[in-house]
């Protein structure tokens, strides 16, 4: 039989490497990036491609923004629960 692994690889057992998460500042990084890119685009006459790159803008924006939001929600839900050992002291 010939090696098929390139169909399916997840079917073979190959699985792919976890790649590395974006951070909230390299989000925001990006989705100013691409406000600055649509900006001068649109500047030098571009305006079909400064409106798809500009596009991009709002959902890096809105990611950083819920990312951050679910850190400091995490963080406190962590802080309030206990360990499950309670002292009588």
């Amino acid at each position: 039989m010939e090696n098929l692994n390139f169909i399916d690889p997840l079917l073979h057992g190959i699985v792919p490497e976890n790649t590395k998460k974006l951070t909230v500042k390299q989000l925001v990084c990006a989705g100013l990036g691409t406000l600055l890119v649509g900006a001068v685009l649109k500047k030098t006459g571009h305006t079909k491609s400064a409106a798809v790159v500009g596009s991009m803008a709002l959902p890096l924006l809105a990611t950083a923004c819920y990312k951050k939001i679910a850190e400091k929600s995490k963080e406190k839900r962590d802080a309030n629960v206990s360990s499950g050992i309670e002292y009588n002291h």
